[in-house]
């Protein structure tokens, strides 16, 4: 019998894992429903998918049983033509979470502070516990906006070393307005801004250039901006994320990034997706417009009170029923959407944007629950 080993720190023991949305072919299995028998809008994902052009070019792959670039070149210099920020300021991860990572790894020292605006995406405090931070929650105001008073005050007395703020934020779809961006950027911290739904933006151009922040990022040395292919291009199963950064926090991201991150079918995929701009704007069109329909017939059910949104989902408050049945009601009927249990947000659900067939699905199973 081998000796004792030391016991997993007992740090990780303070943290609760992130749950992550299950698969298509894991809750067809539970449900008793055919993985195209379920309108699934649980997860923010594209419902149209991916482009023909990155579809072909993912049934082309040339070169799968080669490492990839480890510096995602190619990938970065078309980043830039997309984007305008010169590729030095550029990096690509497996997904926009591996960059959230690895700038904690990089900048944080044991017990620093990392400042978030709850409720907001789960990963910020799940990723500064891991990276042994202690993480000061400034709760959002009951409409979800931020505390902007209360903010400012914190960052005063408690002196986070780094603030994330999401760009509309997730789960309610809420954008900060530039001044309390404005506000943000002049305080003594990094700022990391994650722009996951920027594309989805009402007045943010075709795809979100005219409200992402992503081209200050050569001007301000505390502002990281942080985008991903997960939504607007239909890659949330390939991970590709990409995140504009200061060129001294980009250089240590540099030494302790893994080599081969971001993967060749993902990188492929996005190269495919950046040329095919226009089938994907177009979709990311058809998805504002049907989000205002949905919008509009949620408003019409007694029990709901969805919240205005920027993004690719609506965040809806439950009144006079249970938010985690309603949940599973409609999970019975092949329907899919998003609970929490999370302070703020026990009584809520939010649903994805889908297609025109996905919303009528989505309405008539709640017409027919009792």
């Amino acid at each position: 019998m081998s000796a004792p080993l030391p016991p997993i720190p007992q740090r990780l023991e303070r943290i609760a894992p992130y749950t992550p949305i299950e698969p298509y072919e894991v809750l067809s299995e539970r449900l008793g429903f055919a993985p195209d028998e379920l309108t699934k809008m649980d997860a923010n994902e594209n419902p149209y998918g991916v482009s023909p052009k990155t579809r072909k070019a993912l049934a082309e792959l040339s070169y799968p049983h080669i490492y990839p670039d480890p510096e995602s070149r190619a990938l970065r210099q078309a980043l830039s033509d997309f984007t305008g920020v010169p590729v030095p300021y550029l990096m690509a991860g497996s997904g926009a979470d591996e960059l959230l990572d690895l700038i904690l790894r990089a900048y944080l020292e044991p017990g620093e502070k990392v400042a978030i605006c709850p409720p907001t995406f789960g990963m910020y405090s799940f990723d500064t516990l891991v990276n042994t931070g202690q993480v000061v929650e400034i709760p959002r105001n009951a409409d979800f906006s931020l505390d902007q008073p209360a903010l400012l005050q914190t960052v005063k007395t408690e002196q986070p070393k780094v603030l994330f703020v999401t760009r509309p934020n997730n789960p309610d779809g809420g954008m900060p307005s530039a001044e309390e961006m404005q506000a943000m950027l002049d305080l003594p911290l990094l700022v990391v801004v994650d722009e996951a739904y920027i594309e989805f933006t009402t007045d943010g151009g075709r795809l979100g250039e005219k409200l992402s922040l992503i081209r200050e990022v050569e001007k301000r040395s505390n502002l990281v901006v942080l985008r991903t292919f997960s939504k607007w291009a239909g890659l949330a199963g390939l991970r590709v994320g990409y995140g504009a950064f200061p060129q001294w926090l980009i250089t240590a991201l540099w030494k302790i990034k893994q080599p081969y991150n971001v993967n060749v079918a993902g990188t492929q995929a996005a190269l495919a997706s950046l040329t095919d701009l226009d089938w994907l704007a177009g979709n990311a069109a058809q998805l504002r417009e049907e989000r205002k329909r949905l919008f509009n017939t949620l408003q019409g059910i007694s029990y709901l009170s969805p919240f205005p949104s920027e993004t690719n989902f609506i965040l809806c408050r439950v009144s006079g029923r249970s938010a985690a049945e309603l949940k599973n009601s409609l999970a019975q009927k092949g329907v899919l959407v998003r609970y929490y249990t999370s302070k703020g947000l026990s009584d809520c659900i939010r649903v994805s944007v889908g297609r025109p067939q996905d919303t009528d699905r989505l309405i008539k199973a709640l017409e027919e629950l009792p």
